[in-house]
């Protein structure tokens, strides 16, 4: 019933989730390694050009071998204009080879140069036509094959450094990843990292779903505003029930907001900004223990893993590892909790472990 009522309150469109991939080609955007259309164009018109000089070139060392119909003595400009219409397959044959060695070097020199300047220009213009097709099939492909991927709600510092913060940890690739934003500059920036974008408000359900956020594993909100985060992290909650949703806010007050609007985890950025700044000013180096902790892919980092078997029943403070945690049953338990002193089948470790440990 609460959802039902939040989505008539809301009234929100799900008109986007129903376009056909085409329709949808500028707003989901898949990585791939091409160059766009129009570059392309600009490259291989450079290289047919080339090859029409080239071409013009052999020509004019060797004009007396060819023959004008008007019997005049071939210039430069009539060498560059027999090239053309024979690279084109034109042909208009008023200007023909006419001694052996003009004719071999049509063999061997302008038929291939024909060849490579159709593949050039043809190919070209398919490409540039059927840009928009390939990237409609990629969409359409993408949307039927993703599933447990992680959602990341803008890609400002924070999105970023959570994006690499997952990257770093060696399970987590690009392409599980797709950044959702309203700024095509930062989209740019996203896609050219190897990232799947969507370029839409995230408060809006359809632009979640364009996400596949029902079939998402994880959701991370890291918006500008700590209103707008409350607002993505009700319709995220709403449509993937099951996902894990962490939200980034600037202040603790509203905190309290975000777990009631789905967040499993809130992370107040001011304050733990605030924190480490005021251990700075007398302990810099605990800081720097910290900040190593949090870095995956440099020195020490912290991880989570399930016990072993030959584990279970001793206690977690006399494992080889350092373990600061224990998760049971979905509970986080420190180290000094009672029930740590004897680990149980099931549970999970949080410990330090290093880089080369991987």
């Amino acid at each position: 019933m609460a959802g039902a009522s939040w989505r008539r309150l809301r009234r929100l469109d799900e008109t986007l989730t129903a376009q056909p991939s085409y329709a949808l080609v500028g707003v989901l955007r898949m990585p791939h390694g091409q160059s766009s259309p129009g570059r392309t164009v600009y490259r291989r018109s450079l290289i047919a050009l080339a090859a029409l000089l080239v071409s013009a070139l052999f020509v004019y060392v060797d004009r007396d071998g060819y023959q004008d119909v008007q019997g005049d003595r071939l210039t430069f400009l009539d060498c560059l204009y027999y090239s053309a219409v024979t690279l084109s397959t034109t042909g208009y044959g008023d200007i023909t080879p006419v001694t052996e060695f003009a004719r071999m070097i049509n063999v061997l020199v302008i038929t291939p140069l024909r060849i490579a300047f159709l593949i050039l220009l043809v190919g070209t213009t398919v490409e540039a036509f059927t840009e928009t097709s390939q990237q409609a099939f990629r969409i359409q492909r993408w949307r039927k094959r993703v599933k447990d991927h992680t959602i990341v709600i803008g890609y400002g510092t924070k999105g970023k450094t959570a994006i690499a913060a997952m990257l770093g940890d060696d399970e987590t690739t690009p392409s599980d990843i797709v950044v959702v934003d309203n700024d095509r500059a930062v989209l740019d920036r996203a896609k050219s990292a190897g990232l799947v974008t969507v370029d839409g408000d995230a408060t809006r359900s359809d632009v979640l779903r364009l996400a596949s956020a029902q079939r998402a594993s994880a959701i991370v909100v890291a918006t500008g505003s700590d209103a707008t985060a409350t607002l993505v992290t009700l319709t995220a909650r709403e449509i993937a029930p099951k996902a894990t949703i962490v939200a980034a806010i600037r202040e603790a007050e509203n905190q309290h907001l975000l777990e009631q609007s789905g967040a499993d985890s809130v992370v107040v950025s001011s304050e733990t900004a605030g924190r480490l700044l005021g251990i700075a000013t007398t302990t810099p180096s605990v800081v720097e223990i910290i900040e190593d902790l949090l870095t995956p892919d440099d020195g020490y980092a912290i991880a989570e893993r399930e016990v072993e078997q030959q584990e279970v029943g001793g206690s977690a403070k006399h494992l080889n590892d350092i373990v600061l945690a224990v998760v049971r049953g979905g509970r986080l338990l420190r180290l000094d909790a009672p029930e740590v002193d004897a680990i149980e089948p099931g549970d999970r470790l949080l410990y330090v472990r290093t880089v080369s440990s991987q």
